[in-house]
């Protein structure tokens, strides 16, 4: 199993590291000045959350209840589908979640990271 170690998460727009390992941009929107050639990645635009619930996160507030919902709607697919693509990296070696946002604590990426972290103590 992987540890929770393997899983990192920073913003898109921090310098590549060494120990990123695979790098995976997890927004539904194309971050804004970013280039595309500069992502050194994937793009699982699909693991992200719907316009809805990105809409309904950000008028609310609650990064508890979005992450509740966010977890909701992995479990559709094709998230589904896009959630096993990055638990299938997650256990291969290090993986890097990216995102835009400026709120380092309550964002996607954060929420994604540890759904994912879930399932695979649940897979043990």
């Amino acid at each position: 199993m992987a540890g929770s170690d393997n899983i990192a998460v920073k913003r898109v727009y921090e310098a590549v590291a060494a120990d990123d390992g695979t790098r995976v941009l997890v927004d539904r929107l194309w971050p804004r000045g970013f280039k595309k050639e500069s992502l050194q990645g994937e793009w699982l635009r699909d693991v992200s959350p719907s316009n809805e619930l990105r809409r309904w996160a950000h008028a609310s507030g609650d990064f508890e209840g979005f992450c509740a919902r966010y977890a909701e709607e992995m479990a559709a697919s094709p998230a589904c589908e896009a959630a096993e693509t990055l638990l299938d990296l997650t256990r291969a070696g290090p993986v890097t979640l990216l995102y835009a946002a400026k709120d380092e604590a309550h964002n996607n990426a954060v929420a994604l990271r540890a759904h994912l972290l879930k399932l695979l103590v649940e897979d043990g």
